[in-house]
């Protein structure tokens, strides 16, 4: 079977960068995809990989489509799995963002993108975003980009 390319070099680099964010609203969905794109374009990593991943079990990374009814569709179908006002066991904690863990768990903590030609390889209407379900508090996002750079 042959492969669609084949990328030969004899350096390989990892990049790490994070992205802080204190977000207005307690839920809110942030567009990350220039930011990644950017950091791939500075790392010099022509084939590889770059890992998109909250550092905080309250919020997620993923990919979709970056339309606005969308965006609100799925902050209404989260709601409804997970609602904020439910009596989770995890408040006996005294914490009180048990739907916030609960929304991780649909949505995910992290994806990973290819690296190809030195840019993110996106399918058509992908893009990337963060979501936090537990905000106005300082949290991070770690990007971590690894794989063969320029010769």
């Amino acid at each position: 079977m042959p492969f669609d390319k084949e990328v030969y070099g004899n350096k390989v680099k990892s990049v790490t960068k994070y992205l802080w964010f204190n977000t207005k609203n307690k839920i809110e969905i942030i567009h990350l995809t220039d930011e990644v794109m950017n950091f791939v374009k500075e790392s010099n990593i022509i084939d590889g990989y770059v890992l998109v991943s909250a550092m905080h079990l309250t919020a997620s990374v993923y990919i979709n489509d970056y339309e606005s009814g969308l965006m609100e569709d799925i902050k209404e179908w989260l709601e409804k799995l997970a609602p904020e006002n439910y009596p989770y066991k995890h408040h006996r904690t005294g914490e009180v963002n048990g739907h916030a863990h609960l929304k991780n768990l649909l949505m995910h903590h992290q994806v990973i993108v290819p690296i190809t030609n030195g840019q993110l390889d996106l399918g058509p209407w992908q893009e990337i975003f963060y979501a936090e379900f537990d905000g106005q508090r300082r949290k991070r996002v770690i990007l971590k980009a690894f794989g063969i750079v320029k010769e």
